[in-house]
C-alpha cells in the first residue's frame, strides 16, 4: 500500500497474502537471482515469473526498497510508480488515487493555465511557454529537472522567463547560475535584453575583484559565475543557500568524480535545474551524474545505478520511465512549425588575459594617433587601424610574429563546432581573413575533425567538387569559407548551422553568406551564430549597426570607395569605435 507521509515522501508498505513478512527479503533475493520458483515456509511454491509477482518485485527493486515493513519513497518517484501501476497489472496495490493526483500536473502540463511574466521583454513561442510551465510544475513539488532542448531553441530564454516569474511572485529569491566561461557574458546580455528588472551580478576575473563582488551578492537576484570560478570560490559558496541553482551546459559535470562535478554538488539550494543539449554523450553514467545534481539520490547511488541499469540491459525500459518526467527535450524538427526558417543568435566571447593585453595596448596606441590626426580626412589609415584591431580580436598570431598564445574566439568556435557535430549537424564557418580560417583548420585537424576549405585561391572546378562532396557526403561536417570567395554563388543546403567568425561592416554581406545554407532546398531550420568579442571593436560595430543602420550600410564597401559613414560619424563616434 502507498500512503502520504506529509513530509515530501510516500510510505510504501507490504502485506502479501500467504507470505510471512519475515520471508519478503528471501523471496526478493530469489527474484533478483532470476530464479523461477521460491519455496515458501508453508511448503507452497511461489512462481516468480507470474506477471503480477514479477512486476511487483521489479517495482520494489527500482524503488530501492530496503525495509519491507515500511519504506519512505521520495515524492519524485510518484510518476514512475503511477506508470507501473497503470501498465504493469499492479492494480491490487492500495493508494493509487494519491499518486494519480500527484501526476496530474505533469500529465496535463501542456494545458496548464500558467501566466507569463508580465515584464518579460520577449514573445515566447508555444513550446517555450511549455518549457516555462515545465519549470513551474517541477518547482511546485520542489523537484529538480533537466531542460535538454536541442541547441538554438532558447533554453536560456525559458530559464530567464522562469526566474522572472519567481521574482514577480517573490522579490527576495536568491539564485545562482553556473556556465562555461565562454557563455557567461551571453547570459548577462540575455538578462539585459529579456528581463532588465532582474538584478544580475557577474562574478569573474581576478581574486581581488571577485572577493569584492562576493560581499555584495545579497543585493542581487541572480549571481552568474563559471565552473572554474566556482571551484576557486567554493569556500564562500558553500556558506550560502540559494533558492534556485541552475547549471548551463550540464555535460560539464558528466564525469562523476571531476572537480567541477564535486563543486556544483556541494552547493546548498532548494531546487536545482540543469540545461544541456546533450545529456548523454558517451554512456549512461553521464546521465546519472547530472541527475545526481538535480535530484540527489533519485537514481540511487552510483554503484546501485550501475547494477540496475548499466550491467542489466533488461532494466533499460524502467530507466526510461524513471527519467521521463524529469527531462524535457524538444528538437527543431518537433517544433519546426513554430520556428522561423532562420534563427540568429549573438555569441559573446571574453578575450583571454594574453589576448586582452595585446588588444588593449594597441587601442591605446591608436587613440594617441587619433588625437594627433584629423581622421575624417585619412580614411585609409583609419581603415588599417580598424582592420588590425579586428584581427587582434580574432587571433593575434596572424598579426604578431611569434605570438603563440591561444585565441579565445577560436576556442569558442571549436566548442560550438564540437557540440553541433555531436548532434549530427553540418556547419559553415565564414571569416573575412583566410589566415584565420587556416588557423581554425589547423585546430580542427588537431582535434581529428575533418573539414573542407574554400578561399579566393580555390578554382571554380574545385569549388564545385568540394560543394558536391559536402552536400552528398556524411563524414565531413565542417566547411571553412572565405567570406568574399564563398559568400555568394554556392548552394550548401546540407548545412543547417552558419557561424560568422568575425562581424562584417555591412550586415547584408553576412546575410548573403548565411543564405548559402538558408535557401531553396533547405529542409531544416538554419541556425546563424555571430561570434562577437566582448568589450572590443566588434561589440562596438554591432552597436553601431543597431543604432545607425543607414550609416553602417554606407560604411567601407569592398572597394573602399564609399566614405558615407566616415563623413557622417562624429569625432566621438570614431573614438568610441576604439574604446
Amino acid at each position: 500500500s502507498i500512503r502520504d507521509s506529509l513530509d515530501g515522501y510516500l510510505n510504501f508498505s507490504f502485506n502479501i497474502d500467504d507470505i510471512n513478512q519475515n520471508e519478503y527479503k528471501d523471496v526478493f533475493l530469489a527474484f533478483k537471482e532470476r530464479k523461477r520458483f521460491y519455496k515458501l515456509k508453508n511448503g507452497s511454491f511461489l512462481d516468480l515469473e507470474d506477471s503480477a509477482t514479477k512486476n511487483l518485485f521489479e517495482l520494489v527493486e527500482n524503488l530501492n526498497v530496503s525495509n519491507f515493513n515500511s519504506s519512505k519513497i521520495h515524492l519524485s518517484k510518484a510518476l514512475y510508480i503511477n506508470d507501473m501501476l497503470k501498465n504493469k497489472n499492479l492494480n491490487f496495490i492500495e493508494g493509487q488515487q494519491l499518486v494519480n493526483r500527484i501526476c496530474d500536473d505533469f500529465d496535463n502540463i501542456e494545458n496548464l493555465d500558467l501566466s507569463i511574466p508580465k515584464n518579460l521583454k520577449a514573445n515566447l513561442r508555444d513550446y517555450q511557454i511549455s518549457g516555462l510551465n515545465y519549470f513551474k510544475t517541477l518547482d511546485h513539488y520542489k523537484f529538480g529537472g533537466i531542460l535538454a532542448d536541442e541547441m538554438g531553441l532558447g533554453k536560456t530564454l525559458q530559464t530567464i522567463s522562469f526566474l522572472l516569474y519567481k521574482k514577480e511572485k517573490d522579490a527576495n529569491t536568491k539564485n545562482l547560475i553556473v556556465t562555461p566561461t565562454s557563455l557567461i557574458y551571453n547570459w548577462k546580455s540575455e538578462f539585459e535584453n529579456f528581463a532588465p528588472d532582474i538584478n544580475v551580478l557577474l562574478i569573474h576575473g581576478n581574486k581581488k575583484e571577485r572577493e569584492k563582488l562576493l560581499k555584495t551578492i545579497d543585493e542581487y537576484d541572480v549571481v552568474i559565475t563559471t565552473y572554474a570560478t566556482l571551484r576557486n570560490d567554493l569556500d564562500f559558496y558553500e556558506t550560502q543557500v540559494f533558492d534556485y541553482f541552475i547549471i548551463d551546459e550540464a555535460q560539464n559535470i558528466k564525469n562523476p568524480i571531476s572537480l567541477s562535478t564535486n563543486a556544483v554538488k556541494s552547493i546548498n539550494s532548494k531546487v536545482r535545474f540543469a540545461l544541456t543539449g546533450t545529456p548523454i554523450e558517451n554512456n549512461l553514467l553521464e546521465l546519472w551524474s547530472i541527475f545526481d545534481f538535480v535530484m540527489p539520490g533519485y537514481l540511487y547511488s552510483r554503484n546501485k545505478f550501475q547494477d540496475l541499469f548499466i550491467y542489466d540491459e533488461y532494466n533499460a525500459n524502467n530507466l526510461r520511465k524513471l527519467i521521463r518526467p524529469f527531462i524535457l527535450r524538444r528538437t527543431k524538427s518537433q517544433v519546426m512549425t513554430e520556428l522561423p526558417a532562420k534563427i540568429e543568435n549573438k555569441f559573446f566571447v571574453e578575450l583571454n588575459k594574453d589576448q586582452r593585453k595585446v588588444y588593449s595596448a594597441y587601442v591605446e596606441e591608436i587613440k594617441e594617433k587619433i588625437n594627433n590626426k584629423d581622421m575624417k580626412t585619412d580614411k585609409i589609415t583609419m581603415f588599417s587601424y580598424l582592420t588590425k584591431l579586428r584581427q587582434l580580436c580574432l587571433d593575434p598570431s596572424i598579426l604578431i610574429e611569434g605570438y603563440d598564445k591561444k585565441s579565445s574566439k577560436t576556442e569558442a568556435a571549436l566548442e560550438i563546432l564540437k557540440d553541433y557535430i555531436e548532434d549530427n549537424h553540418k556547419i559553415l564557418l565564414f571569416s573575412q581573413f583566410t589566415s584565420v580560417l587556416k588557423n581554425i583548420g589547423s585546430e580542427l585537424s588537431k582535434n581529428n575533425i575533418d573539414y573542407y576549405y574554400i578561399d579566393g585561391q580555390t578554382d571554380a572546378l574545385e569549388r564545385l567538387n568540394l560543394v558536391n562532396k559536402f552536400n552528398k557526403g556524411k563524414d565531413v561536417k565542417v566547411f571553412l569559407i572565405s567570406l568574399k570567395a564563398g559568400g555568394s554563388g554556392l548552394n550548401l543546403t546540407s548545412a543547417d548551422v552558419v557561424i560568422h567568425f568575425d562581424p562584417w561592416w555591412n550586415p547584408a554581406v553576412e546575410n548573403q553568406a548565411s543564405d548559402r545554407a538558408h535557401r531553396f532546398g533547405q529542409k531544416n531550420i538554419v541556425h546563424v551564430i555571430k561570434l562577437i568579442a566582448k568589450g572590443t571593436i566588434e561589440e562596438n560595430i554591432i552597436k553601431l549597426q543597431e543604432n545607425k543602420d543607414k550609416l553602417i550600410n554606407d560604411f567601407i564597401n569592398d572597394d573602399l570607395s564609399n566614405s558615407g559613414l566616415l563623413k557622417s560619424l562624429s569625432d566621438k563616434d570614431i573614438i568610441n569605435l576604439f574604446s
